[in-house]
């Protein structure tokens, strides 16, 4: 045995441990608060402390990045302690408050963490596309010297249900990904009982159909030495035959059970007979469970074999607990070792009573293994962050003569943008699943083609055929063209939102979406935000006024997401002008790192930055001239601005977001007409007005009471008589709590109900979110007396 294997057991060994005295200690020791288990998945890391081993202690070097199996998590962060990036205290506080995370986060956790991970399938798939993202860096100038590195996931092999696994692995194929790594953790044990046989032959068919190289890894090196003695090929028959469940069963149950259920079936074969006798119980016991991913011997001589760059999925054969005294029994997922167990197994182990956390406790040549840790390649580098210096916003101006929507207006930015050579142009990347023409990205995408890592022509142009799509791949591109998968388009989103720290190149990405299609890559979505990846999406075209399409292509709910989804700042423009000064602010809020004193004025603290979720339409609007001031320009991107400002007697106040505001307009002119006063509050962003009011909330009960929001500045000098009527074309909650604010009676018009096919006037009449529903709102708060006048 090599030095370099003796030190790989010996690191194998730690992090078993201090995995397991972590999760311990949290669940048995630790004064519990709320007297429930703490929990940690002890089973689930013992199957993947060889794999970690051998990968990170051998293979690895600092270019790679790994996506960790959510229930790995304690022995990453034990892997970190053991390296010094970690500290006991923070151990010590796992899963409490201000502790190492339950599962691994960029950030939350202050140890190394490449990908967070915690919903299953999405840290697997993340690494396929930030792969893509890698050869995209690595295909332009600015971007030649990226390191390639291998985009590398620990997988649970109850992970392989989630069907977005197999969706990114048709994107992967069509896009020729390369330097990517899937490490199946093969314990064909999940949470609710063991994995069905022979499904590992349906994944190798599965990955194979894909362009995967497949690599069993089934034996360990204890195991491949007894099938060359005499009667081991009758044992490696007997392993391979025996189902999931009753190896699991026989691990659980020790060397003497197995040694009895070997002979039973074998039967006194002598040379069989022999193998057996040779060993102890206990031999036998590690013989058995010595399968390929248990050894980090095997583990290490697999990886560091691979020489080439096609991707590659491992299916390492594990024991779920392995190495501990409830290794193979069903219920492990959730189990935890009671204090009678993990007393013995302390014993079991070597480690004397105080010297639980002490990183060396057991090895018997300390500066053998120092030495040997301060020369692994993939620590060499700590921490693996980078940075990318902020990319200058050219002035961004946009305005309309003529009628227009939002979606149109958002390609003609583009276009513009796509004209010039400003470093912001250079930067952007764009993706769609298969709705780039319809979101109005063709423009962007003719002028600055598509991405791949070789040129393919366009056989319509090539032959001369018109066409208004003319659309070319090649390694300058910069437009990703994905197929019909939202979990794809944000899983691509987070990865290349994050490539300032993962490359340190600042890509700026740009992604369009059917709106009500949002909702099926939310998981996804939520992730990408959870990491603090920065990108924009734009949903569009919205709301039941896409009104031919019926409810099936309507949205309802995208505006209460974009309100409560952290790390995503969303904005509804109603008109062109709006949508340009929104989009320039955000190109900068994009890049910001949290640095820089916090701006008390609308307390949005927006110096940390952050993502931008676009919600616009395809009904054009008349729009309002061209406006320049400061007070619209710093409203549109605060939430709103008063786009008729209420008098001192004002009695009504209608508020409206999105592409109702001809309805709203319409209204308060007919109304103004007998009521004077009424105002009309053109609302941007209900999800940055809430957020500043409710962090104005929390700042005055802290002792501040000089704290106020854009929305209370907005309102402080309405009377307390006066009425709000809001509306848009979604849910109503969206804005029905700016009655709140101060106390204002409020009347909110929206779509709660799937929406069906029609003109839009039919829409927005049978929703009641037209002008003659708000004036009927109105008439109702106030005397009415003026109403039937205005419908006489």
């Amino acid at each position: 045995m090599t030095a370099d294997t003796l030190n790989l057991k010996t690191i194998e060994k730690r992090l078993l441990w201090l995995s397991h005295w972590m999760i311990h200690n949290a669940n048995n020791l630790r004064p519990k608060a709320d007297g429930i288990k703490v929990g940690g998945h002890q089973a689930s890391s013992a199957s993947m402390v060889s794999i970690m081993t051998a990968l990170y202690f051998s293979a690895l070097r600092p270019e790679d990045r790994v996506a960790v199996k959510p229930h790995a998590s304690p022995v990453f962060h034990a892997m970190q302690y053991l390296m010094g990036n970690q500290t006991r205290e923070k151990m010590e506080n796992f899963r409490g408050f201000g502790g190492v995370q339950s599962y691994p986060s960029r950030t939350k956790d202050v140890d190394d963490v490449d990908f967070s991970t915690g919903s299953v399938g999405l840290g697997v798939a993340i690494t396929s596309f930030a792969s893509l993202i890698q050869d995209y860096l690595s295909a332009k100038p600015w971007g030649s010297d990226t390191r390639l590195g291998r985009m590398v996931a620990l997988v649970g092999d109850a992970e392989l249900d989630e069907g977005n696994i197999y969706e990114a692995l048709q994107e992967g194929w069509k896009n020729d990904l390369r330097n990517c790594w899937w490490i199946i953790d093969y314990n064909r044990q999940s949470l609710d009982g063991i994995v069905r046989e022979g499904l590992f032959e349906r994944v190798e068919k599965i990955f194979d159909a894909f362009g995967w190289d497949v690599v069993r890894v089934k034996y360990g090196a204890l195991q491949r030495a007894a099938f060359d003695e005499s009667g081991g090929a009758a044992l490696r028959d007997w392993i391979d035959a025996c189902p999931n469940a009753e190896y699991s069963a026989l691990t659980f149950m020790g060397g003497e059970v197995w040694r009895k259920r070997l002979m039973d079936d074998l039967g006194d074969q002598g040379e069989v007979t022999a193998l057996l006798d040779r060993r102890s119980d206990e031999e036998l016991a590690q013989l058995m469970e010595n399968l390929g991913g248990n050894c980090v011997e095997t583990m290490a001589e697999t990886f560091n074999a691979i020489d080439h760059d096609r991707p590659l999925c491992f299916l390492a054969y594990t024991i779920k607990g392995w190495g501990t005294p409830i290794a193979g029994h069903k219920d492990n997922h959730g189990g935890l070792m009671n204090k009678t167990q993990m007393a013995a197994w302390q014993q079991h182990m070597g480690v004397p009573e105080g010297q639980e956390w002490d990183p060396m406790a057991t090895v018997q040549d300390v500066p053998a293994l120092r030495d040997f840790l301060s020369q692994v390649p993939f620590f060499q580098e700590f921490p693996r962050r980078y940075q990318d210096s902020q990319i200058d916003v050219p002035q961004i101006g946009f305005s309309s003569e003529r009628d227009i929507s939002t979606q149109v207006a958002f390609g003609k930015i583009l276009d513009e943008l796509s004209k010039g050579e400003s470093l912001l142009a250079e930067r952007i990347v764009t993706t769609s699943p298969d709705v780039t023409g319809t979101t109005s990205l063709g423009p962007w995408v003719n002028r600055r083609k598509l991405f791949a890592r070789q040129e393919l022509p366009d056989a319509f142009i090539e032959n001369r055929i018109p066409s208004t799509a003319k659309w070319e791949f090649a390694p300058t591109g910069q437009h990703i063209e994905l197929g019909i998968a939202e979990m794809n388009l944000f899983l691509l989103l987070g990865a290349a939102g994050l490539s300032h720290s993962l490359w340190g190149k600042r890509l700026i990405p740009i992604g369009t979406v059917y709106d009500p299609f949002v909702h099926r890559g939310l998981d996804a979505l939520n992730y990408a935000c959870y990491q603090d990846a920065r990108f924009m999406i734009v949903g569009t075209p919205s709301g039941v006024t896409l009104a031919p399409e019926g409810g099936a292509h309507q949205s309802i709910g995208t505006p209460l997401t974009g309100m409560s989804q952290d790390g995503l700042a969303t904005f509804e423009p109603a008109f062109a002008d709006e949508l340009a000064v929104i989009m320039e602010w955000a190109f900068d809020y994009m890049q910001r790192d949290g640095e820089g004193d916090p701006d008390e004025r609308t307390w949005l603290r927006d110096e940390t930055g952050g993502s931008v979720y676009l919600r616009l339409t395809t009904k054009p609007l008349e729009q309002p001239g061209k406006r320049a001031d400061d007070t619209f320009r710093q409203g549109a991107i605060d939430g709103a601005y008063w786009l008729r400002p209420p008098g001192p007697n004002c009695s009504v106040v209608i508020a409206y977001q999105g592409a109702v505001a001809d309805e709203a307009i319409a209204a308060a002119g007919i109304i103004g007409e007998h009521r004077r006063d009424i105002g009309v509050l053109a609302v941007t962003s209900s999800d940055r007005l809430n957020a500043g009011w409710t962090a104005a909330q929390r700042e005055r009960a802290r002792g501040n009471m000089a704290a106020q929001s854009h929305i209370e500045t907005l309102f402080q000098d309405l009377p307390a008589t006066c009425k709000l009527v809001t509306v848009l074309d979604g849910h109503p909650a969206t804005l029905a709590w700016l009655g709140a604010v101060k106390g204002h009676q409020t009347v909110s018009h929206g779509v709660e109900h799937f929406g069906q096919t029609g003109t839009i006037g039919d829409l927005h009449h049978h929703f009641g979110i037209d002008r003659d529903a708000l004036i009927q709102t109105v008439s109702r708060l106030t005397d009415g007396a003026w109403f039937a006048g205005v419908h006489a």
